[in-house]
């Protein structure tokens, strides 16, 4: 392999490294939320410095590729993709922080009954499989199964629009679960925020393979370019 071509692998598994300590970090304050385990939170809390550790490197990593090597075509798409797929990690990364810091600050554990009834987590498992498939499809450069992820993204939207009514509900039945709505209102809101970013990561895979921007279409024009 060329220098550039060593670099580049290097970097792939940089990022898969990094998006394996992510999905990691969702699973683990999925858990912590689900078994109510304040330690288990405060690891994903405390883990959340090696997510911006791996940030940083990437960036400086990119940023030392392109000085030394000018990059052209599909290397360069690669470096651009990576450079954003990289911030994206990062953001979800802080998403499991942030629902790891609702463990840690509640005062009661979260009902399973609760949390079935809003379908957080029906929709925090599709949230963490489109993470997974995401980075199977970076790494087997499959932009069919990354255009997918377009589509699975609506179960996920479906259910943040609902929220509002499956939350109220909640309340009109117990007005004491008031806080624990509110806090599941908050972590359905973050996971729609996931599914976001993922279809943010999505969109790079497909530029970086095919050399095909989908920025600033909307859902049907995306379908239509996948077909």
């Amino acid at each position: 392999m060329t220098p550039l071509e060593t670099e580049i692998v290097s970097l792939k598994k940089e990022l898969i490294s990094m998006w394996m300590l992510v999905q990691s970090q969702m699973n683990k304050a999925k858990e912590a939320m689900v078994t109510f385990d304040k330690d288990l939170a405060r690891e994903v809390l405390i883990k959340e410095k090696r997510v911006n550790s791996f940030e940083l490197k990437i960036d400086r990593d990119c940023e030392n590729i392109f000085a030394l090597h000018c990059p052209v075509a599909i290397d360069l798409r690669f470096l651009l993709a990576a450079l954003k797929i990289n911030t994206n990690l990062e953001r979800i990364g802080d998403i499991a922080a942030g629902i790891a810091f609702y463990v840690v600050e509640s005062a009661e554990n979260f009902g399973i009954k609760s949390l079935e009834s809003t379908s957080m987590l029906h929709m925090y498992e599709e949230a963490v499989n489109i993470l997974i498939d995401t980075r199977i499809a970076f790494e087997k450069e499959d932009t069919a199964l990354a255009r997918s992820i377009f589509k699975r993204d609506e179960v996920l939207d479906e259910i943040n629009e609902n929220a509002p009514i499956a939350i109220a509900e909640l309340i009109k039945e117990d007005l004491n679960s008031i806080p624990e709505a509110l806090y599941i209102l908050s972590i359905i809101r973050k996971l729609e925020r996931v599914g976001d970013q993922s279809k943010n990561i999505a969109e790079e895979i497909i530029f970086y393979v095919e050399a095909k921007i989908l920025k600033h279409l909307d859902s049907g024009k995306r379908k239509i370019g996948g077909e």
